[in-house]
């Protein structure tokens, strides 16, 4: 019973945000330069992109961040970000 008790306290709030950018991602570099700057923002677990339909989606810890500062995030690395689902 303490180990059910201790797996649940340490369970991590782990949410999904999806996002759309302006400028919007047109090459693999807008990609690369996404993943390698928002990885770095506090409680970002997975950041996924897809050139096709130009969204950015990313698993967090809401624990740690929120949607506000994910998108805060984006800008500075000079992209306006948006939020067209979360989970």
């Amino acid at each position: 019973m303490a180990l059910a008790v201790a797996a649940t306290c340490a369970a991590k709030d782990i949410k999904t945000v999806v996002l759309t950018t302006n400028p919007e991602m047109h090459c693999t570099g807008c990609e690369q330069k996404i993943k390698n700057n928002i990885r770095f923002e506090k409680g970002i677990k997975d950041i996924k992109t897809n050139l096709d339909d130009k969204t950015v989606t990313i698993e967090y810890d809401a624990d740690k961040t929120n949607v506000e500062a994910i998108i805060a995030g984006f800008k500075k690395i000079n992209y306006e970000a948006s939020e067209v689902k979360s989970e």
